[in-house]
C-alpha cells in the first residue's frame, strides 16, 4: 500500500526464547524524520483520481462502501462514481428549479448523497459506466459539463415562457447522456443478469445502516440537524456529538475494524498532500507556500515548505470553541471528501489517521494516501460517515440508533 515503508524486527525474549516480531514502520516521504508505527490498517481498493472535477464526495464515499464490502466478505468491487454523480446532478437540478435558483447548484455533494442515490437508482460496476462519453479516457474533466448544466437550469429558473415546460428535465437528461453516457438498464455480472437496483440489492448493503456524525455547538448535542454547508443540496441530517466523543467514535471504529468516510477542510497551512501530512503546528509562520491550489485540488494543491513536514513539531491543542469559531468564520469549510482506512502513531505517541485520497498516486510518496494528525482531525472535520455497528453501544443509545 505504501512506498515509504521500512520493517523493524524487534527481538522479544519470551520464556527465555528469542522470537522475531515484525512491526510495520512508515514515513511520509524520503528523508523525513517522521517515524510512524501502524496501529491498524484496513483493506481498501486502489486509489483513483477524480481528475478535474468536484466529485470527491462520490469517490471517497464509494471507496468507503467498497471497503465495507471487503469487510463483509463480499469480495473486491469497483463501483461507478459517475453513476452516482449523474443521478445526483439530475436530483440537484430538480431541487435548484424548485427553489427558484435560490440554492447551490454545483459539482459538490455530501456523503449522505450516496445512500440517497443508491436507494433510489441503485448502483453499477465501474466497468459498465465510466462516465467519459465526452472523449476523455485518462482522467475526468467536468469543466464544460458543469458550465452547460448551470446555464441550462438558470434559463429554466428565469421562466421565459411564464410556465415551465416538461422538456427542461429531458434537456438535463440529454446533457448528462451526452457527457457521461446513457445509464445501463440491464447488464450481466458473473453470468447473472441485473439492473442497477437489483445489483445494489445483490451487494447486500443496507443504506439505512450508515450514519453521519458531526460536532458543532450551534445545535444541541445528541440530536440531528441539517448541516449548513452549500453542498448539502439534499438537506442531509447529521448526528451532533461533543468533539471528544467524535474523536472517540473515529478511534473506536478503526480499532474494531471499520473504516469511515471523512469530510474536512483542506485549505489549512498544515495540509500538504505532497508531503503526505495534515497537521496543525503551534507555529504556522514557518510554512511557506509555492504555487496555487487548483479549483478542485485535483493537482494536489500548492507546494508547502516547512520543517513541520520534515519532523514532528508541537501542535495546537484543539478545543470545541476553536472548532466552532473556525466554522462560523468560514475558516473551516466543506472542502473535500476522503476515506480513512487506519491509524498510526509517530515516535512521540501522537495519533494520526491513514487517509485514502482521490487525487491519484503521482503527487506524493505515500501512494496517494496521507496521514492526518489527531489535532487536524479534531479541528477540521466537517463530518464522518460510518456503519452504525462501528459505534459503541453507549453512543448508539445516546443517539437513539438501533
Amino acid at each position: 500500500m505504501f512506498k515509504s515503508i521500512s520493517f523493524a524486527l524487534a527481538l522479544l525474549l519470551i520464556g527465555g526464547t528469542a522470537q522475531a516480531q515484525e512491526t510495520k514502520k512508515i514515513t511520509n516521504k524520503e528523508g523525513s524524520q517522521y517515524d510512524f508505527t501502524v496501529v491498524k490498517d484496513m483493506e481498501a481498493t486502489e486509489v483513483q483520481s477524480q481528475g478535474r472535477t468536484g466529485t470527491c464526495w462520490s469517490f471517497s464515499a464509494l471507496s468507503f462502501f467498497e471497503s465495507e464490502l471487503l469487510r463483509m466478505g463480499k469480495g473486491k468491487h469497483n463501483l461507478s462514481e459517475m453513476f452516482i454523480v449523474r443521478n445526483a446532478y439530475k436530483e440537484k437540478a430538480m431541487n435548484y428549479v424548485r427553489m427558484h435558483g435560490k440554492f447551490n447548484f454545483s459539482a459538490g455533494g455530501a456523503f449522505h448523497d450516496i445512500p440517497y442515490i443508491i436507494k433510489r437508482y441503485g448502483i453499477v460496476p465501474e466497468e459498465l459506466y465510466k462516465g467519459q462519453s465526452y472523449g476523455e479516457t485518462e482522467t475526468h474533466n467536468h469543466s464544460e459539463l458543469d458550465g452547460i448544466l448551470k446555464a441550462t437550469v438558470d434559463i429554466v429558473v428565469k421562466n421565459p415562457q411564464k410556465k415551465l415546460t416538461p422538456s427542461w428535465r429531458l434537456a438535463v437528461d440529454g446533457i448528462l447522456d451526452a457527457y457521461l453516457g446513457k445509464q445501463p438498464t440491464e447488464f450481466e455480472v458473473d453470468g447473472k443478469t441485473y439492473n442497477p437496483q437489483s445489483y445494489a440489492k445483490e451487494l447486500g448493503m443496507d443504506m439505512d445502516d450508515y450514519v453521519v456524525l458531526s460536532s458543532f455547538t450551534h445545535h444541541p448535542f445528541y440530536e440531528q440537524f441539517v448541516l449548513a454547508v452549500p453542498d448539502n443540496w439534499a438537506f442531509g441530517m447529521v448526528h451532533n456529538v461533543p468533539l471528544e466523543e467524535l474523536m472517540d467514535a473515529a478511534e473506536h471504529a478503526i480499532t474494531e475494524g471499520y473504516t469511515f468516510a471523512w469530510a474536512s477542510d483542506v485549505s489549512e497551512k498544515g495540509f500538504s498532500f505532497r508531503d503526505g501530512l495534515a497537521i496543525v503546528p503551534e507555529d504556522e509562520s514557518t510554512i511557506r507556500k509555492q504555487g496555487s491550489d487548483n479549483q478542485h485540488f485535483s493537482d494536489a494543491g500548492a507546494k508547502k515548505i516547512s520543517n513541520a513536514f520534515e519532523e514532528p513539531v508541537p501542535e495546537k491543542n484543539i478545543t470545541q470553541e476553536m472548532r466552532q469559531l473556525a466554522y462560523d468564520n468560514y475558516e473551516t469549510t466543506d472542502d473535500h471528501g476522503m476515506h480513512i482506512t487506519g491509524m498510526l502513531k509517530d515516535q512521540n505517541g501522537t495519533k494520526y489517521f491513514i487517509v485514502k485520497n482521490s487525487w491519484g498516486t503521482d503527487y506524493n510518496e505515500c501512494d496517494g494516501y496521507f496521514y492526518a494528525s489527531e489535532a487536524f482531525f479534531k479541528y477540521k472535520t466537517m463530518n464522518i460517515m460510518l456503519h452504525k455497528k462501528a459505534l459503541t453501544k453507549k453512543m448508539a443509545k445516546k443517539l437513539g440508533i438501533k
